[in-house]
């Protein structure tokens, strides 16, 4: 069974593996999401797992009217949220990038730079609704409901993010040509 409708059905039903099917092709996208909202991988670990666990404790109350994914994020938000702990790592002050976990689900490319430059510039709620949207393809609708917040909100916060990622990219290739 593939047809996410079907599995949801015979997971509020009981069944164990549809949900588990169910899951599947979101946990990695999920966990990536949360290593950017997460101050260590283990934490992101942490809450993928009570994501996975509250998503199936409370699988009664998803409404159809919003895409499962929209769901489930907002369920990790959540978790994110309560695991999250107070001594953020920064990553300009980070001398191991490998204690990053945004550094260990993003490719070597000015990509990187742009999200490590969203990172430090945007507000976590920002950064989430930039990464919903550029990383998971979520539409606004989507996004305002993952982080609660209104679409006109979430179209005013983006575009805003943008012209400050703009900023920021040629205040670093400004810096990169005057030492290079």
């Amino acid at each position: 069974m593939t047809d996410e409708p079907a599995l949801i059905d015979a997971a509020k039903a009981g069944s164990a593996d549809a949900f588990a099917d169910l899951v599947r092709s979101y946990r990695d996208r999920l966990l990536r999401f949360l290593l950017t909202r997460c101050a260590s991988y283990a934490d992101a670990e942490d809450a993928l797992q009570d994501t996975l666990i509250n998503a199936y404790r409370y699988l009664h109350s998803y409404d159809p009217r919003w895409r499962f994914s929209t769901w489930l994020y907002r369920i990790a938000i959540r978790n994110a949220q309560k695991i999250r702990s107070m001594n953020v790592v920064e990553i300009g002050d980070l001398s191991d990038a490998e204690s990053d976990p945004l550094l260990q689900c993003i490719v070597a490319s000015e990509t990187e730079n742009l999200w490590i430059s969203a990172r430090r510039v945007l507000t976590d709620d920002v950064f989430a609704a930039m990464w919903l949207r550029y990383a998971e393809d979520m539409s606004i609708n989507d996004i305002s409901k993952a982080l609660g917040r209104s679409a006109s909100w979430t179209k005013v916060n983006l575009s805003r993010a943008r012209k400050a990622l703009d900023t920021e990219m040629n205040s670093q290739r400004a810096k990169d040509e005057a030492y290079g």
